[in-house]
């Protein structure tokens, strides 16, 4: 008589821990939001020292923004945490410095306004159609995340006036990719929404 088969077993699925690398360089990201922010509002935008410090910190937590992803999807470190989490912390870095470089007279507010109007409405887009499936992250998107550090880091270092001159056609740079990104997303968020029509 032949023996009754063993049911099959589930595969096993490691459970990701929330607290590792990835989500660790996210939480000094957001830990690094106010300590920057506290360095541009000491230096008054004038005081050469504290513009710099507050350039270096800013540097710094843009770095983690480029590395926890890396690590995250490397080492299989991906968590709902870190997708909530890493998205806030990166929002919060680029919106406090517009915000702090505008207050201070170095950017005009109207390009702040449109940049985070893009920021947030994306992230709101993305909650929208999480249920139909994930907007990822575009090459365009990630030129668009470069651009904006290159030229927030240019505003806040102490240049003289002649390479100072470069901030403006940079953040030009930045403001035009983030549009056309958008607009991009935004049609990606529609082509997932759309309902598919089943074959007569």
């Amino acid at each position: 008589m032949t023996p009754a088969a063993e049911p099959a077993q589930p595969p096993v699925v490691a459970r990701v821990p929330v607290l590792n690398a990835a989500n660790g360089l996210t939480l000094l990201r957001l830990v690094l939001v106010p300590v920057f922010a506290a360095s541009v509002v000491v230096s008054g935008a004038t005081h050469a020292g504290w513009r710099i410090a507050a350039c270096l910190i800013f540097a710094v937590a843009s770095v983690t923004d480029l590395v926890d992803g890396w690590i995250a999807r490397r080492f299989g470190l991906v968590t709902s945490v870190g997708k909530v989490a890493d998205p806030i912390a990166d929002k919060a870095l680029t919106g406090a410095a517009l915000l702090l470089l505008s207050w201070y007279d170095l950017l005009p507010w109207w390009v702040t306004g449109v940049i985070l109007a893009r920021e947030l409405g994306i992230t709101a887009l993305r909650f929208w159609v999480i249920r139909h499936g994930v907007i990822a992250a575009s090459r365009g998107g990630k030129i668009k995340t470069a651009l904006q550090i290159l030229a927030i880091t240019w505003y806040l270092w102490p240049m003289p006036a002649g390479p100072a001159a470069v901030g403006p056609w940079l953040m030009a740079a930045a403001v035009g990719v983030t549009v056309v990104t958008g607009f991009d997303y935004v049609a990606q968020a529609l082509r997932l929404r759309r309902p598919v029509r089943e074959d007569a």
